[in-house]
């Protein structure tokens, strides 16, 4: 059987992430993935051409679910350190096998050979970039902080948070959420005077 999708897009995406979560991104096909939205791989190739393109809607999809709640972080009248603190809850991955966090993974792995997926993953890094350089720009740093410079503590707090997330994410280490959680604001409060 052969149906079209009424919302097919977020059906899809939906569909993807609940699969991903199961079984991991190696094996989803979009054979299965068809058989799970009752439509054909070929309807889906149609959509997204290849797995990798499924891969990129899927993730910019995820990402998108986001968008609000990191404007509303910006817009938020809070203390700089609580917004900060609020910034790192929404990057960190919720767990081992996070789905949103198994597709950065995924894409990072495939970037490598793929100069679109690189572009790709340029623009969404560059997405979270631009809001933890404005949550920085909006505090007051120490003047150690103001010596490095807000592009240099963007930098070096998004490279802990990836660290942190790569073990959290694939279980392969000690980390849990909860710790990272704690070693990153720590070091956010260090930087405000």
């Amino acid at each position: 059987m052969n149906k079209r999708l009424g919302r097919p897009q977020e059906q899809v995406m939906e569909a993807a992430m609940r699969m991903i979560a199961e079984r991991g991104m190696a094996a989803l096909t979009l054979a299965d993935l068809g058989r799970e939205l009752d439509t054909s791989a070929g309807h889906l190739l149609y959509y997204f051409k290849t797995k990798d393109g499924l891969l990129m809607e899927t993730l910019r999809w995820s990402e998108a679910q986001l968008q609000e709640p990191r404007r509303a972080i910006q817009a938020s009248r809070a203390a700089p350190a609580r917004k900060l603190a609020r910034f790192v809850d929404l990057y960190l991955p919720t767990g081992a096998g996070d789905p949103r966090w198994l597709l950065w993974v995924e894409l990072w792995s495939r970037a490598l050979r793929d100069d679109v997926l690189r572009q790709a993953q340029r623009e969404l890094d560059g997405a979270w970039r631009a809001d933890l350089e404005g949550l920085l720009e909006n505090a007051c740093l120490t003047a150690d902080a103001e010596a490095v410079g807000i592009s240099g503590w963007t930098v070096r707090l998004l490279a802990m948070l990836d660290g942190f997330s790569a073990d959290i994410v694939t279980g392969a280490g000690s980390m849990t959420r909860s710790a990272a959680r704690g070693h990153v604001v720590s070091t956010i409060r260090m930087l405000l005077a």
